[in-house]
């Protein structure tokens, strides 16, 4: 993907309470266009409130939303009818199948391409006129997707559609998500706790922890800013570097490239899921976010 691709998403500072709960503290990111941004955190740190705000469930208390590059509080319903969204349940009627569902959903996008979604059931594999009910846990996930796609939009979000799938159907989900976003040219907001799930597909990863968005970046640029230093007691890094937990820090990779180590000391890089559990930990030091 082009480095220089436009932002299609953009938080910048945004706070959400709910009541006294501050649900995101100042979280700021940006995912940007044509690619897929893997937004990882664990249960309870703010992703589906995040998802919330995007979708325009929720409107924050303070900060800024910018989607195609417009300036917004909220996300209006003009903004909503270019976003295909698939949560991590799918709740559809029951008693309806995949042919009624796309004439039903079909009725609020006025760019429901009907051929399309017709075509999108028959690449996934679903039964067109099998009711929702009779649907397995992955066909109703890749029924989700199709509806999702059928209008055509330049953004995707994926709020932990994976969740509870088997390990099959979860590459089978992923793999369609990395075609589809190959094939269209979408941008793909893809939230999970799964950090598997992340790193096989993500063009970019953003960890949020306690409503703040700690690091953000390539998967690479994460695993040369992130490291693992071992060394005697007594040895003090620069101020340059910020301990994110324990003997895990982080600092910018020409720092790490010009830092003097004693004889004893050993760095190690880490895998994503290494950082993804440094940063998420609640002992985590949140004063060093970015």
């Amino acid at each position: 993907m082009d480095v220089a691709a436009p932002p299609l998403v953009e938080l910048s500072a945004v706070t959400v309470r709910y009541g006294k709960f501050l649900a995101l503290d100042g979280l700021s990111l940006t995912a940007r266009a044509g690619e897929i941004y893997g937004f990882l955190g664990r249960n309870g740190a703010g992703k589906t409130t995040t998802m919330r705000v995007l979708m325009g469930v929720l409107e924050p208390v303070a900060g800024e939303i910018r989607l195609f590059g417009e300036s917004m509080k909220r996300v209006p319903v003009s903004i909503k009818r270019r976003i295909g969204y698939v949560s991590q349940e799918q709740n559809f009627y029951p008693w309806m199948n995949a042919e009624q569902l796309g004439r039903f959903v079909g009725a609020f996008y006025p760019t429901w391409d009907e051929a399309e979604y017709g075509r999108l059931l028959q690449v996934l594999d679903i039964p067109p006129r099998r009711r929702a009910a009779e649907l397995s846990g992955g066909t109703r996930t890749k029924l989700g997707l199709a509806l999702a796609l059928a209008p055509r939009p330049p953004l995707l979000l994926l709020d932990e559609p994976t969740t509870g799938l088997d390990p099959v159907a979860r590459r089978e989900f992923n793999d369609l998500v990395v075609a589809m976003v190959a094939e269209r040219g979408v941008t793909a907001f893809f939230s999970s706790h799964l950090v598997d799930d992340v790193e096989s597909i993500a063009t970019r990863v953003g960890i949020i922890q306690a409503g703040r968005m700690r690091i953000e970046g390539k998967v690479g640029e994460l695993m040369s800013r992130v490291r693992r230093v071992k060394s005697a007691p007594d040895f003090a890094l620069p101020s340059e570097f910020h301990r994110v937990r324990d003997n895990v820090w982080e600092a910018e990779p020409e720092v790490w490239a010009a830092a003097a180590w004693s004889a004893e000391t050993v760095v190690e890089t880490l895998p994503l899921e290494e950082i993804f559990l440094a940063y998420a930990r609640t002992d985590a030091v949140l004063s060093s976010a970015a």
